[in-house]
C-alpha cells in the first residue's frame, strides 16, 4: 500500500511550448509507487536522497548520481527504501512530444532503451538544467535548445535501434483483442472471466498472458486505462467525483487512491495544474 504523509509535496505541470511534454517536481518522505506505466517516455533525475526502483525484474537505487529512463508503457515501481527523503524531477514525453524532439534531431523516431538506469554525470546535470529552465519559463529559445541538446545526447549515448522484444504472434493477437475491449469498455463492469472466455482462455491463462506480454496483470492494466481516461476528463475541468464514475472506478475515493499511488498527486492537484 502507498504510505501517504502530509510532508510529501508534488507539483505537476505542462510545457505549453511543446505539446505532450509534462513535468513533475516531487519531494517525498514516505511514498510507494505500485507497478504502473505511462503512455510517455519518462526521464527521472534525483536531486536529493533517493529511493528504490524496480523494473524488468531488477531492483536498483535511485540516487543523485543516477538517471532512470522508462520506455512508453514500460512497467515500473518505486518506494523509499534506504532514504528518509526523495526529491526528484521527471519529464514525460507523450508521442506528440517525442515526434517533436525527433523532428528537431532530424530522425524518424526516438530510440528504444534496453536499460533503465544510467550513471552519466554531465547528462544528468543537463537534464536538471533543462527541467529548471522550463520551470522558470523565461526564455523559450533556451528551453528548446536545452531540450533538443539533452535528448540528442541521451539518444546518442544510450538509445538503441531495437524496437523491443516481440511476443509470439498468437499471444500478440490475443492480448491485443483484450486490450481493445478494455479500452472500449473500461467504464463498464468488466469481468476477468468474461475477458478470458472472449479469447478462449481460462482466467489463469489470461493473467499469465498479460504478465508475459504486457508486464502487468489484467487488473493493473485496466486501472492504467481508467487513469488515462480520468486524466482526459480532468483536463476538461470535470469534477473528480463525476470523473470517478465516468471512467469505471467505484467512487471518488478509489480514483484518489489509484491516482495518488500511480502519479504521486491527487486528481484535484492534476486538474488545477491543467487549468493553471
Amino acid at each position: 500500500m502507498a504510505r501517504l504523509d502530509p510532508r510529501n509535496s508534488t507539483r505537476y505541470w505542462w510545457d505549453r511550448h511543446l505539446s505532450g511534454l509534462s513535468l513533475l517536481c516531487a519531494d517525498f518522505t514516505t511514498h510507494e509507487y505500485p507497478p504502473h506505466t505511462h503512455d510517455a517516455l519518462v526521464v527521472a533525475v534525483t536531486e536529493r536522497g533517493g529511493s528504490v526502483v524496480k523494473s524488468r525484474g531488477q531492483v536498483q537505487d535511485a540516487q543523485a548520481s543516477t538517471m532512470f529512463v522508462f520506455n512508453p508503457a514500460e512497467p515500473h515501481a518505486g518506494w523509499m527504501g534506504w532514504s528518509e527523503r526523495w526529491q526528484y524531477r521527471a519529464m514525460y514525453l507523450a508521442k506528440s512530444a517525442l515526434d517533436g524532439v525527433a523532428d528537431g534531431l532530424g530522425i524518424d523516431a526516438g530510440p528504444y532503451f534496453t536499460r533503465n538506469l544510467f550513471s552519466d554525470p554531465d547528462l544528468i546535470q543537463g537534464f536538471l538544467i533543462l527541467h529548471r529552465a522550463i520551470e522558470e519559463g523565461r526564455d523559450v529559445f533556451r528551453e528548446r535548445e536545452l531540450l533538443i541538446g539533452s535528448f540528442g545526447t541521451l539518444f546518442q549515448r544510450h538509445g538503441s535501434g531495437v524496437v523491443g522484444m516481440k511476443v509470439p504472434p498468437r499471444d500478440s493477437v490475443l492480448v491485443a483483442r483484450v486490450k481493445a475491449r478494455m479500452e472500449a469498455e473500461f467504464a463498464s463492469d468488466l469481468r476477468l472471466e468474461d475477458l478470458a472466455a472472449g479469447i478462449g482462455l481460462t482466467t489463469f491463462q489470461l493473467i499469465g498472458l498479460f504478465k508475459r506480454t504486457v508486464g502487468l496483470t489484467p487488473h493493473a492494466y485496466l486501472t492504467q486505462v481508467r487513469l488515462g481516461a480520468a486524466c482526459r476528463h480532468l483536463r476538461r475541468a470535470a469534477a473528480p467525483a463525476e470523473v470517478a464514475t465516468a471512467v469505471g472506478f467505484y467512487d471518488q475515493s478509489a480514483l484518489n487512491k489509484h491516482f495518488k499511488r500511480c502519479y504521486g498527486i491527487t486528481p484535484l492537484q492534476f486538474a488545477r495544474a491543467a487549468a493553471a
